[in-house]
Parts: structure tokens; sequence; C-alpha cells
């Protein structure tokens, strides 16, 4: 009698386990499910198709130009959003020319914005002076030194900066026009010191042991009038009134996915924004 009821007990105890598990299991396909759905509406990153977007190159090459990832990252998902795109740069000299080997400027070199930014856009590049607000729904300004030395003086001068006189229309005529402008790594403080009041992130305002190296750039943000809102390096900070959405990117030392994930995030708020 007692081995019967041993037995049976244990017939209930392996079938309890044997529901649980199931049960586990299937919760686990779900939550896997779910993730994968997730990622690939994310990499799917809008359906705004048709949006006429320009993209504004700095020159090429993270400590003296556009940072080439960031500009990739960009382009990739635009491309994956259906969107229409054109590259323009100025045509102005670069501040100075960096080996990007040795991480130190070259002397008696010189080398111009546009020429430069040819090499990203595998020579379909425009001058900045030639991009009409009516002929795009946004504008998008990848990040790099470029931004700070090219198109503003912001590297040198901080919060007393001056922005490239082509760079500032164009961030006018976006801003006035009611279209969305995007951002990203330093860039933001382009729009922080052109467009008063505007909100913007560049990541957190601490070190953190080096994990965000340009977190000072958060004071000059303040200090120039503007707004900073901490987001992290997969996120996407959306200023609705201004219509201006940025992300850290390369503010953040991270993994690469991570920055490309959080780029995407710009481009599919800044996709939403054109309404197209």
């Amino acid at each position: 009698m007692f081995f019967c009821k041993s037995v049976t007990l244990k017939k209930t105890v392996v079938a309890s386990m044997s529901l649980r598990t199931m049960f586990a299991l299937r919760s686990r396909s779900r939550s896997t499910l779910f993730r994968y759905i997730a990622a690939a509406q994310f990499h799917a990153t809008s359906n705004c198709s048709g949006a006429k977007v320009a993209v504004v190159l700095s020159g090429c090459g993270v400590y003296d130009g556009t940072e080439i990832h960031e500009a990739s990252a960009i382009l990739v998902h635009l491309s994956r959003g259906g969107a229409e795109v054109q590259m323009f740069a100025p045509d102005v000299s670069q501040m100075h020319v960096i080996d990007h080997g040795k991480g130190q400027p070259v002397e008696k070199e010189s080398r111009n914005v546009l020429s430069e930014s040819a090499r990203i856009a595998r020579g379909n590049i425009t001058d900045l002076a030639k991009l009409n607000v009516s002929n795009h729904d946004a504008v998008i300004f990848p990040g790099g030194f470029g931004a700070a030395k090219n198109l503003s003086t912001f590297a040198i001068d901080g919060k007393d900066c001056k922005v490239n006189k082509e760079v500032e229309r164009v961030l006018n005529d976006f801003h006035n026009a009611g279209k969305p402008i995007g951002l990203c790594c330093i860039s933001p403080v382009l729009a922080a010191k052109v467009l008063p009041g505007v909100d913007v992130t560049v990541g957190h305002e601490e070190e953190e042991g080096g994990k965000w190296p340009y977190a000072g750039t958060t004071q000059a943000i303040t200090a120039l009038g503007a707004k900073h809102t901490v987001k992290e390096v997969t996120e996407a900070h959306v200023d609705k009134k201004n219509k201006v959405v940025t992300t850290p990117a390369f503010m953040c030392e991270t993994k690469l996915h991570l920055i490309f994930d959080g780029i995407g995030a710009m481009v599919r708020d800044v996709l939403k924004l054109s309404g197209k």
C-alpha cells in the first residue's frame, strides 16, 4: 500500500515538474519571440517611405572630420527606412589634418572639407551652400570632431564658439520650416548654439570612470542656454517643440552595435517627425 502511494506520489511530482518545465519553456519561447519581434521592428527603423533627407558631413575621419561609423550607421538606417538621401558638406578648409594612426596634427598639410566628405559619399556630394530646405523633409548631422572643428569652432572656443554660416543657415531654415533635425555625438552643440532653448542629449553628465569621456560637454550646452537631458547610448532624445532629435553615439566608450542601435533610434524618430 505504501509502495503504491509512493509510486503515485512520484508520478504526481514528475507530472508537476513536467508541467512546470513545459510552461517555463513556453514562457522562454514567448520571451525569445517577443525579443525577435522587437528587434525586427527596430531594424525596420520606420515605415516612412519616401522621406527626402539631407545628411551634412564635416570631412572624413573621427579626429578631423566626420565619424565614419556614425555616418555609415545613419545611411544604413535611412536606407532601411526607405528614405532618399542627399549628402552635403561646406566647401571650406579643415581646421587641421590629423594623422589618425598617431593622433597628432600633420604639419603643413591642408585638406578641403567638401573633398574629404566625398570619400564617405562615394563621390556623390554637394556643396552645403546649395542645400535648399524646400527640397528636403529632414536634415541629419553625424558627429566626429569635424562638427566641432570644421562646422564650428567649438573644439577651441567652447561655449563662445562660432558656427559656420551655412550650417547656421541650414539649422535655422529647417527649424523655421518645422522640419526635423537629427544630430549625434558632439554635433548637438551646433543646435545648442544656434537654436535658443533647444533640448538635446550627449549622454551622461559625469565621466563615470571614463565611460563618458566627454561628459563636460554638457556644461557648455547649458552655458549656451540649451537644456541637456541624460540618455543612454542606445536611446534618442526628442525635443518635440523644436523637432530636434539627438543621441550620444561615440560620446560613450562602448560597443559599436550599441552606438548603431542608438543612431537607429534617432533616425527612426527623425523619419516619424518628417510625417512622410
